[in-house]
């Protein structure tokens, strides 16, 4: 069985839980600068209120780090060689997609467009179809978003009572957090195969679009799941194969792109692609507007990664970790949502 490339740092759940802990006090202390050890030698810098918590952080915020801390050259060289094969790794994995998505959700305009063409109600009803549940079942639970992307769904779950916890690796969750107006939605960066937060812990792991753009969507389940606590729900959406010649010749047209420089990417969208896609869009009746419009172009041929699953895949992959209650709740032209519960940990009677 496919298992996560590392676990967290004890310190790491730690800090985590303690900010949830904060939350319904009548006085909270925000920290929006600071620096988190942990064990093995890991370091990761808070920076705008935000717990920076990809494993390649401390190479990512080298100039921050470098302001804060005095021995930061010493600590960044005694990880780089004690952990140089997982440091390639997530530094050749990221790269792309990260800047892929910072640039997708940099173009999102939180007072005029809609996520994925729905509003306010329709994102919450979404997000309460795909999980199976209902606005009086997730008041109080604990809910993490795996790749929460604008952050605009995790406001209206925390708005409906419950505690949401939205996670993306790209620097979209900056603008998130900027824009959160809800004490009980909690935004961090963090990567899906190593995910920052406590296993066996949350009611609801929401990961919707997310696994499908990683650089193996199983392995990437595996790593989430682990967050789910014994009768906790998990629930992710996922591209499906389709028979169709217009899609092929997409796919076909995106593996070409997916070499070029990102900008060179969106300058052939926006200037050839975009023009066609709005006017026929239009003639359909779809009232995206052309932000919106671009946004789901660059999500479709920018990412590095974009896989498709089958159904029966997805369900084995529920299988093989013991879920029960393995049932597609949503289904459209272009995926799938499926979800599972997780099992009770068995009672030895001896």
């Amino acid at each position: 069985m496919l298992r996560c490339p590392v676990s967290r740092s004890p310190l790491q759940l730690r800090v985590i839980a303690k900010s949830l802990q904060s939350y319904g006090k009548t006085e909270e202390e925000i920290v929006s600068e600071g620096i988190l050890f942990a064990a093995e030698d890991w370091f990761y810098p808070v920076i705008g209120g935000i717990p920076r918590l990809n494993v390649e952080s401390f190479i990512d915020h080298s100039t921050f780090l470098s302001e804060h801390l005095p021995d930061y050259p010493q600590r960044r060289a005694a990880l780089e060689k004690k952990f140089p094969g997982l440091i390639r790794y997530v530094l050749q994995k990221n790269k792309k997609t990260r800047q892929s998505f910072t640039l997708e959700w940099d173009l999102y305009n939180y007072e005029e467009d809609r996520t994925w063409e729905a509003g306010k109600d329709e994102l919450l009803q979404r997000f309460l179809l795909e999980t199976g549940e209902s606005m009086e079942s997730i008041k109080g639970r604990l809910i993490f978003d795996a790749g929460c992307g604008n952050g605009q769904l995790n406001q209206f779950i925390a708005a409906a009572g419950a505690t949401v916890i939205g996670m993306d690796f790209s620097n979209s969750i900056e603008r998130a957090y900027r824009e959160n107006r809800q004490r009980t939605a909690i935004f961090i960066q963090g990567d899906v195969q190593f995910p920052p937060l406590d296993f066996n812990r949350f009611d609801i792991v929401h990961c919707s679009g997310v696994l499908i753009h990683t650089n193996n969507a199983e392995l990437s389940f595996c790593c989430i799941e682990s967050c789910v606590r014994p009768g906790g729900k998990l629930s992710t959406w996922l591209y499906s194969p389709r028979k169709d010649r217009i899609h092929n010749f997409f796919n076909r047209v995106r593996r070409m792109m997916v070499p070029l420089p990102l900008r060179l990417k969106y300058y052939i969208l926006s200037v050839i692609f975009l023009p066609p896609s709005w006017l026929i869009k239009r003639l359909k009746g779809n009232r995206q507007n052309r932000r919106e419009m671009m946004i789901a172009l660059m999500d479709g041929f920018t990412p590095e990664f974009r896989w498709e699953h089958a159904p029966d895949e997805a369900a084995g992959w529920f299988s093989k970790r013991g879920y029960a209650s393995i049932q597609i709740t949503t289904t459209n032209l272009f995926g799938f949502n499926i979800i599972g519960v997780k099992p009770a940990p068995t009672v030895s009677t001896t």
